[in-house]
């Protein structure tokens, strides 16, 4: 109920199933700390880590591409989430110092989320992924009651601290998702 005269646009030459590279368009960063495709098509997923006391890799050169922490065993944490085979990701150990945000000046271990065929690619499933394996392989040191604020849905919330698998809060989340789906097909352009 806007007083406004609101005309929108259709873009040209661009299809739903492209990709930002494919378009031979110049990147401009969306946000200050999402510096490439990369890191955008990771954010959904890394992102809900961010109120938490694990970096996301603010304050480095690749945000979102990496998360660590002081207490994290990265060789553990690499290991844990590539017997997942969580499709189109694969885990790096690394370690890095932000040098602003979580852990700021602190050296911090952790894991390069690879994206490996970003087809495949799932940034939720990777992001509660690497939650549950936190949770299980650090449970005294990841103050995960903050991970709530962005997750926004208190029943996942829940079942994921309860021992549910990421791939179960997809299932969960598949009928809502099919009737957001259907209730915004009509509204969309392309």
């Amino acid at each position: 109920k806007l007083n406004l005269d609101l005309q929108v646009v259709k873009m040209e030459n661009w299809a739903r199933d492209q990709w930002w590279d494919q378009t031979n368009l110049t990147w401009i960063n969306p946000s200050p700390n999402m510096r490439s495709l990369t890191q955008a098509l990771l954010y959904p997923g890394i992102g809900l880590l961010e109120f938490t006391n694990v970096s996301v890799g603010r304050g480095t050169d690749t945000p979102f591409e990496h998360i660590g922490a002081p207490w994290i065993r990265e060789r553990e944490l690499a290991s844990n989430l590539n017997e997942r085979k969580i499709p189109g990701a694969r885990f790096v150990p690394v370690r890095f110092t932000p040098t602003s945000s979580t852990h700021t000046g602190q050296s911090c271990n952790g894991i390069n989320i690879v994206v490996t065929e970003r087809a495949r690619f799932n940034p939720l499933l990777t992001g509660l992924s690497i939650a549950d394996t936190l949770f299980r392989l650090f449970p005294s040191d990841w103050k995960h009651e903050r991970y709530a604020r962005l997750l926004a849905n208190k029943a996942s919330y829940d079942a994921l601290f309860a021992g549910a698998a990421a791939e179960s809060l997809l299932d969960r989340w598949k009928p809502d998702a099919a009737q957001f789906r259907n209730r915004r097909a009509p509204i969309l352009l392309y």
